[in-house]
């Protein structure tokens, strides 16, 4: 936590799988700012811990147990929101979910999971906030990825569905943007305080990644709830249809190791 403000006060939040990993910490960002916060995940594990931590920032909390890919669900995890906080100002979708898997290997089931989750599930809740954002000028924040930047291998099902996700961004900034909407996305990097990284990256890829990075490091979930602190606020009231990548550079330098150049003598 770097301090707390009330740049947010008086707005709310939902947050999609807000109960773990980056979008938890997207939430109490939020919540350090004066927002209340609603959050969803497929399961209730996590969602009242960081529902008491919200409290504990002195801001409203609800939790609600939504499966992204049930629009019936993903309509009542709204209204609920709506209903308990008297409107919705942000929509953050973080709900997401990832597998290593070379494209050989994917099935059809493997492949459609993960795009039903990432983009279908974006899909849902922009669909079902829209009414209320239309009342506010509100906000829509989408957490995509870098991997469809580098043609990641074991990654086409995220990548894939990821990419979609960028696209929604920028369609929606433009039939939204007359509403008052904002609509951006945040594409981060390997972040190291993640379950993602922790299951998916060996120590050995953590160091080759570390070394790759211009930052020299692996990035934290406190750089990419920083970025979504701007993306929601008043700061970035001129911003729409944008994806802030949140990755050191990485993926600018992806290609330094199979195009490394050689100093060229003079003629």
């Amino acid at each position: 936590m770097l301090f707390q403000s009330d740049l947010l006060t008086g707005r709310s939040v939902l947050v999609t799988g807000g109960g773990t990993g980056i979008c938890r910490g997207i939430a109490l960002e939020l919540a350090r700012h004066g927002c209340d916060v609603a959050v969803t995940s497929r399961s209730s594990e996590h969602l009242d811990p960081t529902a008491e931590e919200i409290r504990a920032l002195g801001r409203r909390a609800v939790s609600v147990e939504a499966d992204v890919r049930d629009a019936e669900a993903v309509a009542f995890a709204v209204e609920r929101t709506v209903s308990e906080f008297g409107g919705l100002d942000i929509l953050v979708n973080g709900a997401a979910g990832n597998f290593l898997c070379l494209a050989e290997n994917l099935s059809p089931n493997g492949f459609g999971t993960v795009v039903d989750i990432d983009l279908k599930g974006t899909f849902h809740c922009c669909k079902a906030a829209l009414p209320h954002l239309k009342q506010r000028g509100g906000v829509v924040l989408n957490i995509s990825a870098t991997l469809h930047y580098l043609g990641t291998p074991a990654q086409l099902h995220v990548a894939s569905a990821k990419a979609g996700v960028d696209a929604l961004t920028r369609v929606l900034a433009v039939e939204w943007g007359p509403h008052g909407i904002r609509v951006n996305g945040i594409a981060p990097g390997p972040i190291a305080d993640t379950e993602g990284v922790r299951r998916l990256l060996d120590d050995a890829a953590k160091q080759r990644a570390e070394k790759a990075t211009p930052l020299q490091r692996l990035g934290l979930i406190e750089d990419v709830s920083n970025a979504a602190l701007f993306l929601c606020s008043r700061a970035a009231s001129y911003i729409t249809g944008a994806t802030l990548v949140v990755d050191g550079g990485l993926w600018l330098a992806s290609n330094r190791e199979a195009f490394r150049m050689e100093p060229v003598s003079g003629r």
